[in-house]
């Protein structure tokens, strides 16, 4: 196999998942390039978030390989199971890979400030100062400076999305991955989360979107992997996979959310 291109921040190559005799993911293979923004799109159940909670280690996988900045987090053994790297390595590849919930899954008795701030001081080991500094400043360019001393249940479910993206920034991670940020939110309170997910992109942070939002993936996302059935479909640019699709299930998906 050749040597990894320095700029690919994630690679994922055959990876496989199964939930006692149910497989969720086949083979599933791409990379994310530095500074891209990289879609996932398809319907409910295909493996979408399974795919995201394997990648930042919420579950192990069954198969494969996935690398992190050029770091192996876990490949095949020689007798067919997963192998991963020693707990440390892990700690470090975790820490290099943010995640951004569907349910936002703040810690409603901690003020918003807390929030972004528990992990800075008790993971990263940075002095309360500095934590507190850090997490203003991200309230501040998500518009939420007012909001530091409030609770989440006193926040509309586009703060509290907004605060957790905060959040996921506070650790300061190469790459972002995004568990469809907008679906639990009413739609006029999409366009506030989608509005912050564009200022991240136009400072090139790479990102990983699992979306349902067609217009925003074909506006934003430089390539596209369309999966159903726990296996890649189609794969491509926003243009080819959205405008263009190739793959009559890829059609058929996309027609459905046109009606």
């Amino acid at each position: 196999m050749s040597a990894i291109p320095p700029d690919e921040m994630l690679v994922v190559e055959a990876v496989r998942k199964s939930f006692g005799g149910t497989q969720v993911l086949r083979d599933i293979s791409f990379s994310v390039r530095r500074g891209e923004v990289f879609g996932i799109i398809g319907p409910s159940g295909s493996g979408k978030s399974t795919l995201l909670r394997c990648i930042t280690q919420l579950e192990r996988v069954s198969g494969g390989k996935i690398r992190v900045c050029g770091e192996t987090m876990v490949s095949d053994a020689p007798d067919g199971t997963a192998r991963y790297a020693p707990p440390a390595a892990l700690r470090r590849m975790g820490l290099k890979i943010g995640l951004v919930f569907q349910n936002f899954n703040l810690f409603p008795h901690f003020s918003v400030l807390r929030n972004l701030t528990e992990a800075q001081i008790h993971v990263l080991k940075r002095p309360k100062d500095e934590a507190t500094e850090r997490a203003l400043g991200l309230l501040k360019r998500m518009g939420l400076e007012s909001k530091a001393g409030a609770y989440p249940c006193q926040l509309s479910g586009g703060q509290q999305q907004r605060v957790g993206i905060a959040r996921a920034l506070a650790l300061q991670p190469e790459v972002l991955c995004f568990d469809e940020p907008t679906s639990a939110l009413d739609p006029e309170l999409t366009g506030e989360v989608l509005k912050v997910i564009r200022d991240l992109a136009e400072r090139k942070m790479t990102m990983v979107v699992v979306t349902h939002e067609m217009d925003f993936a074909r506006e934003l996302a430089d390539r596209i992997l369309f999966m159903d059935g726990g296996v890649v479909v189609e794969s491509g640019t926003a243009d080819e996979v959205i405008s263009r699709p190739k793959h009559s299930r890829t059609q058929s998906f996309l027609g459905r959310l046109r009606r």
